[in-house]
């Protein structure tokens, strides 16, 4: 069943076409890879379904279980079930893990769900997440916080760039964890390695969906471009 499905979505900022005309669907339970390299609209993509930054499609709908996202705020749309890891994880001065955790009114076990993203539960609940912690710990209890939220559709923006947040056999571990506890994955990623542990994949080029299919088929496809950024430029999507 599509729990969330993208139609013919379009979006442009600052004179440059970003989505061109998108049409992607997310089945309940299931994991999605977005593959692409940096500068083709993933993070993009994903901020207009969660509906942050103030970006809002210029045509095409958002539809999740049913429902039209348009004129959604953000809380709104994670109210119905939609949540987002972000490419940095956030710094919170003075907010403990414990409480970060369970700000949202989870009923989620915070222990829980730090040791399921390979964090020891006494070592962390009690700390800060703040600039103590390293980027890779936080992108964990940021991880351990989607756990936690128990959300309908998780949407996990990998950094493209950066220190190495987690291992991929970690990431990949992490991305079982939330499917197995019931939700979608909307998996945006540029490494072929992750992508290869979705359910399906799609490939984006300059804004574009150029090909989906089974995860190892795109993934090839991926790699067979030998991308490194996205120049703008129109490729052969044939």
């Amino acid at each position: 069943m599509t729990l969330l499905a993208i139609n013919s979505l379009h979006y442009s900022a600052g004179g440059r076409t970003i989505i061109a005309g998108v049409s992607l669907g997310i089945d309940a339970g299931k994991v999605h890879a977005l593959i692409g390299t940096n500068g083709t609209g993933k993070s993009t993509l994903a901020c207009l379904v969660m509906g942050c930054g103030g970006c809002r499609p210029a045509q095409g709908k958002i539809v999740f279980a049913g429902r039209d996202l348009a004129g959604l705020a953000i809380h709104e749309r994670a109210a119905l079930g939609i949540t987002m890891a972000w490419q940095e994880p956030a710094r919170f001065e003075g907010l403990s893990v414990r409480t970060y955790l369970t700000l949202k009114g989870s009923d989620g076990n915070p222990g829980k769900c730090l040791a399921m993203v390979g964090l020891e539960p006494d070592l962390y609940l009690d700390r800060f997440v703040d600039k103590t912690l390293s980027g890779g710990e936080r992108k964990r209890i940021e991880l351990a916080a989607v756990l936690a939220l128990a959300p309908r559709l998780a949407i996990l923006d990998e950094p493209d760039s950066g220190i190495d947040m987690l291992s991929t056999g970690d990431l990949i571990k992490v991305i079982a964890a939330i499917r197995n506890a019931g939700a979608a994955v909307l998996l945006i990623t540029h490494r072929e390695e992750i992508a290869r542990s979705a359910d399906v994949a799609s490939l984006l080029c300059q804004g574009r969906i150029v090909c989906t299919g089974s995860p190892e088929a795109v993934a090839d496809r991926y790699r067979e471009r030998r991308c490194n950024v996205c120049d703008g430029m129109v490729c052969d999507h044939e």
